[in-house]
């Protein structure tokens, strides 16, 4: 998910880290630690064989020092173990795995991912809106290539009246958000867009949302009627630009359903071509073994449930325009918005 976010979800990777870091840590130093106790003990040992018998003055001072602990060795072997772990551990999180190509059309390709405990507790208080198994979906021949172009036409003549200065923008045509400069304007109460958008425009949009509803819908096995279109649903426009406030910094990982407290179920619809009209910008889940990535291709939707099973980040834009739609939709019905309609 890009857009207006947080970033407090950064945390996540670096918890994962510590913990496989301490988890070979600690049977070291208990290990350690037993040796020093059983140096103790013969240690005691020796002072009392000592009272026996007479000593030299310098084995009187080797037993009463005791063993020596090379200390240096010890936090030097600690050091490789933690350089190690670290090393092994990005080392598989940086393995990317495509999951679905720009060159490839895509009927429809699925993986199933096991539902995190806290949102599948949550969705059981919404009756009949529980997916049968979470996961990720792509399908490739959902959307139209006449409705991309109609949907590119809508998001770029909404967003060549603003623009985020740190190459980051969205248009929310719900509720008229709209990026301009560093901060936001409501693109329905500007002089000059009056006239911008036609009852045809929102038509189109609407009918596309409702093809992507259904999808997800059939696709987690859930009902129709039970999961509503929720904010933000928006246009969103990634260029190279360098980010100039929290709004820009889109590439940070996160989970959707922590970003947003209303989504249980995300989608987007790509409105360019990874590779041809920009680099970057691919779309990265990540995943325990691997990261799995989603290369962006016009009329491509992605959908997957927004719970932390789907820890994921958008890489940055290096060159070119990266054009998507986000679609969000939620099983509670108090964070239900309407369709856009067209504003007089």
């Amino acid at each position: 998910m890009i857009g207006l976010r947080c970033s407090r979800n950064n945390c996540t990777v670096f918890s994962i880290i510590t913990n496989k870091i301490f988890s070979c840590l600690i049977p070291f130093i208990l290990k350690m630690a037993a040796k020093q106790r059983s140096s103790r003990k013969s240690l005691g040992s020796v002072k009392q064989a000592s009272k026996a018998e007479t000593q030299s003055n310098s084995e009187r001072e080797s037993t009463h020092l005791g063993p020596r602990i090379d200390w240096r060795r010890i936090i030097t072997r600690l050091l490789m173990i933690v350089g190690i772990m670290v090393v092994v551990y990005f080392s598989k999180a940086n393995k990317m795995v495509p999951f679905a190509t720009q060159e490839e059309e895509i009927s429809k390709r699925s993986v199933e991912i096991q539902c995190s405990t806290d949102y599948a507790e949550e969705l059981r208080h919404f009756q009949g809106c529980t997916p049968k198994k979470c996961g990720r979906v792509v399908f490739d021949t959902l959307v139209t290539p006449s409705e991309v172009a109609a949907l590119v036409n809508i998001g770029e003549r909404g967003l060549s009246l603003g623009g985020s200065a740190g190459g980051a923008s969205i248009l929310d045509l719900h509720s008229g958000a709209l990026s301009h400069g560093n901060a936001f304007v409501n693109i329905f109460k500007l002089e000059e867009a009056k006239n911008l958008f036609t009852v045809q425009d929102f038509k189109i949009y609407s009918h596309v949302k409702n093809k992507i509803h259904g999808a997800i819908a059939d696709h987690f096995g859930i009902n129709r009627s039970g999961l509503y279109l929720t904010h933000p649903t928006f246009f969103s426009r990634i260029t190279p630009a360098p980010p100039q406030t929290i709004h820009d910094e889109y590439w940070h990982p996160h989970v959707d359903k922590v970003t947003y407290e209303s989504f249980h179920y995300t989608s987007l619809l790509y409105l360019a071509d990874y590779g041809h009209d920009f680099e970057g910008g691919r779309f990265i889940f990540m995943d325990k073994d691997s990261n799995k990535t989603v290369e962006p291709r016009s009329g491509r939707v992605s959908a997957f449930t927004s719970g932390s099973e789907n820890l994921h980040y958008v890489e940055r834009v290096t060159s070119g325009t990266r054009f998507a739609i986000t679609v969000s939709f939620t099983c509670d019905p108090k964070h239900a918005i309407n369709d856009p309609t067209l504003h007089k």
